[in-house]
C-alpha cells in the first residue's frame, strides 16, 4: 500500500527543510506532498522521493481545507501520514505508521518530543534530539505496540496516519471550522462515533522543533473563540477550555462564556507580547 506523507507550510521554509531531511534519513514515503499556504516557491533539495508542492495561498491558517487538499494531492495513496511542517520524523515513523494504519483501522498517533530552542542544528543526530526533547505530560505513549487513546480528546494532528479510505469515509477535516482550533479534536469525536478510535503507537516518534508559543495563544483568539462555538454545537462540550478560560480572564470574554461565547475585544499587541513563553518552555 502505497504511502504519502502530507505537510502544511506557511512561512516556515527552515522547518520544512528539516521535516524532509528527516524523511530522507529513514525508509523514505513514496510521495510527500507540501501544501503552500505561504506561497512558498523557493527550490527543494534533491531527495530519495517525489514532492508535489500544492499552492494553497491564503491570508489565514484554513488548516482543515489545507489538510484536505493534501489529501486530494495524495491521489490514489492507500495511507496517509499527516506532518505538521515544524516535526522532524524520526527514521523509522514512516515504516512504523503504515504498519500500524494496516494493523488497525484507525487514527494513529505517535509520540512526540518537543525541542528546545537551538536543539537542531546542521548535522544533528536522532540521539541527540532524543535527549533533549520534552514528552508531552498528558499524552502516554507505549514503549512498543498500539494502545486505545484514553479519549478522543487526546488525538493531536501534529504527526498521525489514516488509511486514505477511512479519511475520506471521514469527510476529512471539516471546513467549517476555518482558522486555527478544534478542527482535529472534531475529526476524532466524529471518527469515535463511527467506530474509528484513536490510537497510540509506540516506537516511532516526531520531534517538534522550536518556535514562539503563546499560552493562550491570543494571536488566534478570533479562530479559536468561533471555532470552540462550532464544536460545542455540535458535540456538547466546550474544547480548548483552558484556552477560553485564559481569554476570559483578559477581558476578551464574557465570565460565563460556558453559556455563549461572546467577543468583547481583540487582544492588544502588548497582550499577546506578554502571552509569549519564554524560550525554555516546550509547551
Amino acid at each position: 500500500m502505497s504511502v504519502a506523507v502530507v505537510t502544511l507550510n506557511k512561512g516556515r521554509g527552515a522547518h520544512l527543510a528539516r521535516l524532509l531531511e528527516g524523511l530522507a534519513r529513514g525508509q523514505a514515503p513514496d510521495r510527500c506532498i507540501v501544501v503552500e499556504m505561504g506561497g512558498d516557491d523557493r527550490p527543494l533539495p534533491a531527495l530519495p522521493f517525489p514532492v508535489e508542492r500544492v499552492p494553497f495561498a491564503s491570508a489565514g491558517l484554513p488548516l482543515a481545507a489545507a489538510r484536505n487538499a493534501g489529501r486530494r494531492a495524495a491521489g490514489e495513496a492507500g495511507t496517509l501520514i499527516f506532518l505538521d511542517v515544524d516535526c522532524i520524523p524520526s527514521a523509522d515513523l514512516v515504516t512504523g505508521l503504515a504498519a500500524a494504519v494496516a494493523e488497525r483501522d484507525g487514527l494513529v498517533c505517535c509520540a512526540v518530543r518537543y525541542l528546545p530552542a537551538g536543539a537542531v542544528r546542521d548535522g544533528w543526530r536522532e540521539a541527540d534530539l532524543d535527549r533533549v526533547g520534552h514528552l508531552h505530560p498528558v499524552r502516554h505513549f507505549p514503549e512498543t505496540g498500539i494502545i486505545p487513546s484514553p479519549q478522543p480528546g487526546l488525538f493531536w494532528s501534529l504527526a498521525f496516519a489514516v488509511r486514505a479510505a477511512t479519511y475520506d469515509r471521514l469527510g476529512g477535516f471539516d471546513e467549517s471550522f476555518s482558522g486555527y482550533g478544534a478542527e482535529d479534536t472534531d475529526l476524532a469525536f466524529r471518527a469515535e462515533a463511527l467506530g474509528v478510535p484513536t490510537l497510540f503507537l509506540g516506537g516511532p516518534r516526531a520531534f517538534h522543533q522550536h518556535h514562539p508559543g503563546y499560552d493562550p495563544p491570543l494571536q488566534h483568539f478570533r479562530d479559536i473563540a468561533k471555532n470552540a462555538a462550532r464544536f460545542h454545537a455540535r458535540h456538547g462540550i466546550w474544547p480548548m477550555d483552558g484556552w477560553l478560560d485564559g481569554f476570559a480572564r483578559l477581558g476578551l470574554i464574557a465570565p460565563d462564556w460556558r453559556d455563549g461565547i461572546r467577543p468583547l475585544r481583540d487582544p492588544t499587541p502588548e497582550e499577546v507580547a506578554a502571552a509569549r513563553l519564554p524560550d525554555d518552555r516546550p509547551f
